[in-house]
């Protein structure tokens, strides 16, 4: 089965791990290509490329200032990807509140280990 271009939606943008890079860069703030070159440490052309693709799909706005070119994100297509992540937040936060209650329950049937780990955590400080 053929792969889904990096272009067709937002989902498939941010698979690529730069670009999720470039987002949480570009969180709440509007920068100059430069700034992002910079900052993220890949070359001008690779950038610019992973730009391109992000603004093709709506998760970037791009503004022209003189020469320059300012991009940020584009909050209302990056709604969708929230959304979607949620879902598994929620899977998370069950998961983590059943570790814990699991953790408890072994607390009060065996207090003993709970001494244990705490002199083995002090002897290490």
């Amino acid at each position: 089965m053929a792969r889904a271009s990096t272009t067709s939606d937002a989902f498939n943008a941010v698979a690529e791990p730069r670009r999720r890079e470039i987002l949480t860069y570009l969180a709440g703030t509007e920068q100059p290509v430069g700034a992002i070159v910079a900052a993220i440490g890949l070359p001008q052309p690779s950038i610019s490329k992973h730009l391109r693709v992000l603004h093709d799909v709506g998760l970037v706005r791009m503004r022209c200032h003189g020469r320059q070119k300012l991009y940020r994100t584009n909050a209302e297509a990056i709604r969708p990807l929230h959304e979607w992540a949620a879902t598994f937040e929620r899977y998370w936060q069950h998961q983590l509140l059943r570790v814990k209650e699991l953790a408890e329950a072994t607390v009060r049937q065996n207090p003993s280990d709970v001494n244990f780990i705490d002199s083995n955590s002090k002897e290490k400080e």
